[in-house]
């Protein structure tokens, strides 16, 4: 049996396992199962992998996409670029190939990491750019938001992270004036806000600035309206969820665990 997961905490807002079983069920691949480990403490990660010798490849969401590349043996070079990792291939050591390479790991098993949200970030949001979305504020700082910033950079997009705290590069929400929001029209929250079950939440931005001229890209997925994407409808703004960007994602974990 060939198994896979994912690993965050908390995990019931999951969309991997659904499509990975739907995916089995729809492909006949009746050798090959997903589960959810929700883990609250990153370092248990390897206790993990020791009990569960099936497993072949995880994905990574909240909070561990930064810690967990501690524990990898290979990071690719575009999730070094991200400083982040949401997928991960689980290739097991041969012990002989492991003594004279020298990777011995009381794991057994060889970790490689790489980014996936990038890819389904970039490839969901090019067909919605228009000319005029040349400037974005990305909402949150966590590692979601590195993928998308690394997108942007990608597509030579100027950015503004915006967070509760002031920091270096990056300004609060209480600093968003309406000049800001009307010269930047791609806004993207990459934080959990609104995501359910308290749907009724959203980031802290002045709705009332928004117009047609915006985009509003929310990478929660559930519900597949969220507060900050209705918000922004009721002012003319197009909108999108992550779930194209989910999908593509978990595409692309497919091919990195299979190649």
């Amino acid at each position: 049996m060939k198994k896979f997961g994912l690993i965050g905490y908390p995990l019931g807002h999951s969309f991997s396992k659904k499509y990975f079983t739907e995916k089995f069920e729809r492909e006949g691949l009746n050798d090959c199962s997903y589960e959810l480990f929700p883990i609250q403490n990153i370092s248990d990660i390897e206790g993990l992998i020791n009990s569960n010798p099936d497993l072949c490849g995880l994905n990574v969401t909240i909070p561990h996409k930064i810690g967990v590349m501690y524990y990898l043996d290979k990071i690719s070079a575009e999730a070094k670029d991200i400083d982040a990792v949401n997928c991960i291939k689980i290739i097991k050591n041969k012990p002989v190939e492991s003594f004279f390479t020298g990777e011995l790991s009381p794991m057994k098993v060889r970790l490689e990491g790489y980014n996936t949200d990038a890819y389904g970030f970039l490839e969901s949001l090019k067909p919605l750019l228009k000319k005029h979305h040349t400037k974005a504020l990305v909402l949150g700082t966590g590692g979601a938001s590195r993928a998308v910033i690394f997108v942007l950079k990608k597509l030579g997009i100027d950015y503004q992270s915006v967070s509760r705290k002031k920091a270096r590069k990056q300004i609060t929400y209480e600093e968003l004036s309406e000049s800001l929001i009307k010269e930047y029209t791609l806004i993207i929250n990459t934080t959990p806000l609104g995501q359910a079950p308290d749907i009724s939440a959203c980031p802290d931005i002045p709705y009332e600035y928004l117009s047609e001229k915006h985009l509003l890209y929310d990478l929660v997925y559930n519900p597949k309206e969220t507060e900050f994407l209705k918000r922004g409808k009721q002012q003319g703004a197009m909108i999108k969820n992550g779930e194209e960007m989910l999908d593509l994602q978990a595409v692309k974990s497919w091919e990195i665990w299979n190649s």
